[in-house]
């Protein structure tokens, strides 16, 4: 059985190494989610939209609910009304001075005013009913465009996870299996810039000079230390973690500024033991 090693003993080389496996490994799960899209976000507005609308549907019921329970109190006022107007009609028939039939006048007059004030609430109860009930209609058919979308992008989805799902699966126990492997310190320093990065890498490769996440120049000296793997060096602008190109196992081509930097270098070393000699 191979002995397991202390990811804190391990040479900065082989973190190097095993980060930059890390960042290709979730790099390409990251891949499998832009497959899917915006279509998650779509998913869960459409539902999110659905509830608000099934909300807006069973306020209005209930304020239906509630204005029909008052047009009921309302009715039974008016028929309250109508007794009392027939008593005092009836009682009018049989006044015996100016005094009672004033005071009958007035109670008359005024259960008059109660029964028009009733049926005015009453014909305002139901022009209010009437639009919640066309606000739920129209509710309830915004609410089935909104279902029937939803139907669509979760068969969309379903489909393209269904495709991946297994590889990505794998990836990720690939990937949690080496972050056992990996120092904790370093791996959540990895993860913070990981996750402040917007393209999501956390450890790149020095590209044509430059930092192959922000592509700004990096000095020939910080690449030399970056080439020896000797300590972990960090962009001094974007904050991800540089290796050399060799280490990530991408071949560099030879530029012409290469090439003039090398000649360069060789006539001053010829020129160096030219002086010597």
């Amino acid at each position: 059985m191979a002995k397991k090693i202390n990811p804190a003993d391990m040479t900065v080389e082989e973190k190097l190494q095993k980060l930059y496996q890390l960042q290709t490994l979730l790099s390409e799960i990251d891949r499998y989610r832009a497959l899917r899209g915006e279509l998650p976000l779509e998913v869960q507005d459409l539902e999110d939209e659905i509830a608000g609308l099934e909300h807006r549907i069973a306020k209005n019921e209930e304020d239906v609910r509630e204005l029909e329970a008052d047009m009921a109190k309302r009715k039974n006022k008016i028929a309250e009304a109508a007794e009392r107007l027939a008593t005092y009609h009836k009682q009018l028939e049989a006044v015996r001075n100016n005094r009672e039939y004033d005071m009958l006048q007035h109670e008359i007059e005024f259960q008059d005013l109660e029964v028009q004030l009733q049926n005015k609430k009453l014909g305002d109860a139901q022009s209010r009913i009437a639009e919640h009930k066309e606000s739920i209609k129209q509710t309830a058919a915004q609410m089935e465009e909104r279902r029937n979308d939803l139907e669509a992008k979760k068969a969309e989805l379903d489909e393209i996870v269904a495709e991946t799902k297994a590889e990505e699966e794998k990836l990720r126990d690939k990937a949690q299996t080496l972050e056992f492997s990996i120092e904790p310190r370093l791996l959540t320093a990895f993860k913070r810039i990981r996750k402040n990065s917007r393209n999501g890498l956390g450890v790149v490769y020095v590209q044509r000079d430059a930092c192959g996440g922000c592509f700004n120049k990096i000095p020939p000296q910080r690449q030399l230390d970056i080439r020896t793997r000797k300590k972990i060096i960090v962009c001094e602008y974007c904050g991800r973690i540089m290796v050399d190109p060799e280490l990530a196992g991408v071949k560099v081509e030879k530029t012409a500024e290469d090439t003039s930097r090398r000649r360069v270098q060789r006539r001053l070393a010829v020129k160096s033991k030219g002086a010597a000699e």
